[in-house]
Order: structure tokens, then sequence, then C-alpha cells
């Protein structure tokens, strides 16, 4: 059922206490999702996105319980991704006719993905729909994080539709931001920026200052997924800038993979190094092969340096980590600083193959790699804790 948000706006999305991956098992959501869809009264309706596919069919039983479909002037599709325009085939078959106000990329995406010819009307930044007694005004956003997306402003509630810009995947009944954990909320947020958003903060950058010189009143920004940003809207706004900023915390973050525990215990021993050199410095261990992935590079995103270990296998790396630095490669994280470590048997490439990959995925590798023969002994941990000491000595020369 709806939801009011104010007397002009009503929420009709799907909450989604049950997923835990998304984006084709890509991303991890601990906390489910929501997909919000927005239906707007004036002396004209338009409805703002529909929801996932599989719920395509509830989502327009329950929109019937709410508003007669028939009712409905306008569909408004921000994004072509079908965790946002899901339900555009079931709701099409009930009104056909209906025009679907999109960007010009987003009518491709929308052809390509559900080949239907509907009644596409698109638009550009700075075009608007007058509903009434209110105007939306069209802000095309490409790259944030599509290239059809886009938001729209609607005046007299002065709210910002933003689709997936400022968004999390968090289920909660409590829809506003000033009623859910205040750090689950950060957690999701910045996990959402670091693993979506990172490769396009030059344009999230661009795309917020240009919105900002409208200047316009804000009183709320509603994204696709999770919470409505209503006490402060601005603070996300403030985030994603900070956030887009080469954004780094003060932690040291150590990734690894090992195989019979070699690797393990020298990533111990240098995180015991870096803590007796660097007192205050938070350090925090991963391995790459048990834990979350998407977790991981929410802490690598925050961290001022990382630390990079795998034994030798086959004259390269672990395939868990691996995949990951190719993934960090593709967020293209900058500003950190990195050194790599690991173990071997006979052949020893490991480090040599992790620096380049290091390399590739854009940091600063700042001391020569360590590796070590077979399971390290007490000599040999002492080494590591040495080298992390000469990390942390390398981290604030820097």
């Amino acid at each position: 059922m709806g939801k009011k948000i104010t007397d002009s706006v009503t929420w009709v999305g799907k909450i989604d206490w049950e997923l835990k991956k998304f984006h084709g098992e890509d991303y991890s959501t601990h906390r489910g999702s929501s997909y919000n869809s927005y239906l707007i009264r004036d002396e004209k309706t338009a409805l703002i996105d529909t929801v996932w596919a599989p719920f395509a069919e509830e989502f327009v039983e329950d929109l019937k319980r709410v508003e007669n479909l028939a009712g409905i002037d306008y569909v408004i599709a921000n994004h072509g991704e079908i965790d946002h325009s899901g339900g555009l085939t079931a709701l099409m078959r009930e009104i056909p006719n209906i025009p679907i106000y999109c960007t010009e990329n987003a009518k491709q995406s929308l052809r390509g993905q559900f080949h239907e010819d509907w009644n596409f009307v698109t638009v550009k930044t700075g075009d608007t729909l007058s509903l009434g007694k209110k105007t939306l005004t069209f802000v095309e956003a490409p790259m944030l994080h599509w290239p059809d997306s886009m938001f729209e402003y609607l005046d007299g509630d002065a709210i910002l539709f933003s689709n997936d810009a400022f968004g999390q995947h968090y289920a909660t009944e409590l829809l506003y931001n000033d009623l859910v954990d205040q750090a689950e909320l950060y957690q999701e947020a910045i996990k959402y920026y670091a693993n979506i958003l990172t490769p396009f903060s030059r344009l999230v950058v661009k795309k917020i200052e240009e919105v900002l010189s409208f200047n316009l009143p804000l009183n709320m920004i509603c994204p696709s997924h999770g919470v409505i940003w209503r006490k402060d809207p601005v603070q996300i706004v403030e985030n994603y800038m900070k956030w887009a900023n080469n954004y780094q915390e003060g932690q040291v973050t150590i990734v690894y993979d090992t195989m019979w525990e070699g690797t393990r215990k020298m990533a111990e021993a240098i995180a015991e190094g870096i803590g007796k050199a660097s007192i205050g410095t938070p350090v925090k261990l991963y391995n790459a092969g048990k834990m979350d992935k998407n977790d991981i590079v929410t802490e690598i995103f925050k961290s001022k340096a990382v630390l990079f270990g795998s034994p030798t296998v086959n004259k390269g790396i672990l395939a868990p980590l691996s995949g990951m630095l190719h993934e960090v490669k593709g967020l293209a994280f900058k500003n950190k600083k990195a050194a790599v470590f690991g173990t071997y048997g006979w052949s020893g490439e490991s480090i040599d193959v992790l620096g380049k990959m290091v390399e590739e995925a854009g940091f600063e590798i700042i001391q020569p790699g360590l590796k070590k023969l077979w399971s390290p002994d007490d000599l040999s941990l002492n080494d590591c804790k040495e080298f992390g000491k000469a990390f942390a000595s390398k981290l604030q020369a820097n």
C-alpha cells in the first residue's frame, strides 16, 4: 500500500527484505533493499519509476489500491535498469497509450530490454512537465550511474527525485533518514558510493554543482533505493562531494588470500608492525577468499593505504584476490599508497604479479614487496613486523 510523503506525493514502491545479492550476484545487500516508486497527484497525475521485474504484478495490483490506473496521465522512467523499469510491461498492459517521459538514452535502453514501442516522450535538462499547480523539471544525469539516468525537481514541495544517486540498498519500513539507525544508513550509503559511483566521481561533482547552481529550495531527496532524505537532506549531497574528492580516512587495510595460512600469518605480523610504528592508526585485515567482496572494496575506498598479499600459485596469485583487483581497477580509486607481500614454495612470482596488478589499479607502491619461503618462522615473522613498521614510517613521511 502507498505511504503518503506530502499532500501531493505518495510512495508506492516495494521493500525487498530477502534480497542478499544484486546486479547479477555482483553486489551484496546484507540489509535488503527497496525499489522506490512515487505517485504525484495534482490536476494531472504522474508516476515516477516502477519496481524490479520479479515484483511487477504485485506492484500493479498494489498501485490499483492507491490509484485508478486510468487516472495516471504520465509515467516517468528515470533509468532503464530493470530494478526501476521492471514493472513497466505489466503496467503498460493496463494503460498502453500513456506517455513515458525519459531521456533519449533511456528510450533506447527500454526498447532494447522490453522490445516494445511505447509512447515515449524524450526530455532534456530544463524541460518541464506541468501537473497543474506544480511543475516537474527534468535534469539529465548521465553516468549517475548509467548513460540514460535523470532526475526531476518538483516545485512547491521542493523535492528532488534522484533515482540511483543518493540511494542505499537498505530495507526499512521507516522510510525516512531521521528514523533509521544512523550507523547502518551511513554504512550502506558509503558502500553504495564506493562500489557503484566511484568511477563517475568527476561527473558526480559536475552534476551536483549544476543542480546547486539553480539555487532551488530543497525539502527532500527521494532516491530509488533506500530511505528518503527529509532531515537535512543536503547532508548526503555534502557526503557525495567529499567521497568524490579522492576520499580517504586514516586507516590502513590489509587484503590477502592464503592457501596454507602462511600469507595470513604474514598479514597479521605486518599489521602488528604497523600498529607498533603508528599508534592510533586503525589497521583492518580482510581475507579476500572468505569475506564479502563489496565490504572489502568499501574499506579500500576508505583507506589511505592498502597492502595486498597472496601466495604464489601457478606462477601467479589466488583467484579471489585477482578478481578483486580487476574490479578495483575499474573503480579507479585515487591517491592511495600500497605494498605487496606473500609466501611461496619454489618459484615466488606472486609479489611481482601482484605488484604489477596493484600499480595498474592506480595505487602507488611505496616500498619493495616482501616474500617468505613456505610457512614463516619466528625470524620471518619478525621481518614481517619490520616490514609493517617501515611501511607505516613511509606513510607518515608522505
